[in-house]
């Protein structure tokens, strides 16, 4: 994970992972992410639920703060850059 800027208000950084890779549980606030191209990945949130998308390069979208597990589950690499929201 690459930071750009960090500050009172946003946390602007770049993730990438490759097929098959998962994140450990954490927290992130209400974010905006950009995707930089296509993959297809699974959200597991802390009750077990799970949720999957699919993205083509260039979607953007708005999420509402979430802790969940990560997983690329397509046969491409993950690769967006997320705005965190702090305020």
């Amino acid at each position: 994970m690459i930071h750009f800027i960090e500050n009172e208000r946003v946390r602007v950084l770049e993730y990438h992972d490759k097929p098959g890779e998962k994140t450990n549980m954490h927290d992130r606030p209400d974010f905006v992410l950009y995707a930089l191209s296509a993959f297809k990945r699974k959200l597991t949130f802390p009750d077990g639920k799970t949720a999957s998308r699919e993205f083509k390069a260039g979607d953007v979208i708005f999420m509402k703060g979430q802790t969940h597990i990560g997983e690329n589950i397509g046969d491409t690499d993950t690769n967006v850059v997320i705005v965190e929201l702090k305020q």
